[in-house]
């Protein structure tokens, strides 16, 4: 297993760690990911420990809560073994301060999250969303209050924009508060927009990018192929699917999977092995997670470590991948500067 420092930290991460999405299933919603048991939970871990992967990122709102009590029984005895990633923002309740980022809410989330999994602290604590009703000062405070006495080690955010995410380190170097050392976004071959504002803030800020559905849903699995139906089984086919965006356009999606197919064969490995492999040559990214249902699905993902695609391979990739950004990112790709700081304006 390869390890990456997580961006401006001390902490060295796996470049794989092990979503729960998958555990408890209370819900239709999270049904769809998986309805993963204690027991199997634990033989899961063990898989992934045994490979290095000793990170594990959960979240609050998987299950209602759920997913976090199934964790920390299976890690029950060997908490100094594993690293625990984990996150609020959204809704536990019906109560009106039952959510968000405010210093009242993100106190008793995280409380909470130490009872459901039955620990004393909190390695990576996530802010799972951006909340535009909470002033960023009063987050950041509290989530320094919450470092300062001992129950969380580093604080990371998610699914921010770039203003919100730059304000946020403005304001933390502006009165000394801990900074978020890493960003949980989505990305894949599929969906680059992560390329066109978050990769270079992250390259110019030293935030490490922790990416969420690498295989976009599964749609990069192989499984979809072009004038086959959508697999039964399917997340996106059960309604499970967290992502959004430009998921229509059907022909690129299969023009990827052509090109994945292709290398598939040149490198003897899985199609979803060679996507999550393409991840693992993007700037910034420091780690991937990856879920799983079973063992096998499990170990044919920790497949994707040990090896790398070749330049070509990458280069291909990359071609058939490529979409034109918004503006102003276009617009700003025709500038001179591209050639003496391409890490700020990628073209990849």
């Amino acid at each position: 297993m390869e390890y990456r420092r997580l961006g401006h930290s001390g902490i060295r991460v796996p470049v794989l760690s092990f979503g729960t999405g998958t555990f408890g299933g209370s819900n239709e919603f999270f049904k769809a990911w998986g309805s993963t048991d204690v027991k199997e939970a634990t033989r899961l871990i063990d898989v992934c420990l045994e490979a290095g992967v000793n990170l594990f990122d959960t979240a609050n709102v998987y299950s209602g809560g759920v997913a976090e009590e199934i964790l920390g029984h299976a890690i029950k005895g060997r908490r100094d073994k594993v690293m625990i990633s984990t996150k609020a923002t959204f809704p536990m309740g019906d109560g009106i301060n039952e959510y968000g980022s405010s210093r009242l809410f993100l106190i008793r989330a995280c409380e909470d999250s130490l009872k459901r999994l039955g620990v004393d602290h909190i390695d990576i604590y996530h802010m799972h969303g951006i909340d535009a009703n909470t002033p960023m000062e009063e987050t950041l405070r509290a989530l320094e209050t919450l470092v300062q006495s001992g129950k969380v080690r580093y604080i990371a955010c998610s699914n921010f924009s770039g203003w919100h995410l730059m304000k946020s380190l403005s304001i933390a170097e502006r009165y000394g508060w801990s900074r978020y050392v890493a960003h949980q976004a989505y990305y894949s071959l599929l969906h680059r927009d992560l390329e066109w504002e978050l990769m270079p803030l992250g390259i110019d800020q030293d935030v490490a990018t922790i990416v969420w559905s690498p295989l976009s849903s599964g749609k990069l699995s192989g499984k979809y192929r072009r004038g086959k139906p959508m697999p039964a089984d399917a997340r996106v086919a059960q309604g499970g699917s967290p992502v959004m965006g430009a998921d229509s356009d059907d022909e690129r999606l299969h023009r990827i999977v052509d090109v994945l197919d292709e290398l598939s064969q040149e490198t003897g490995k899985t199609i979803a092995q060679v996507a999550l492999n393409w991840l693992l040559q993007r700037p910034t990214v420091a780690n991937l997670i990856i879920g799983a249902r079973n063992e096998e699905q499990l170990k044919q993902n920790l497949g994707a470590v040990g090896w790398n695609l070749t330049i070509d391979q990458v280069k291909r990739l990359d071609k058939v991948s490529e979409v034109l950004p918004a503006y102003p990112y276009w617009h700003q790709r025709q500038f001179p500067m591209l050639n003496t700081a391409p890490e700020l304006y990628p073209k990849w």
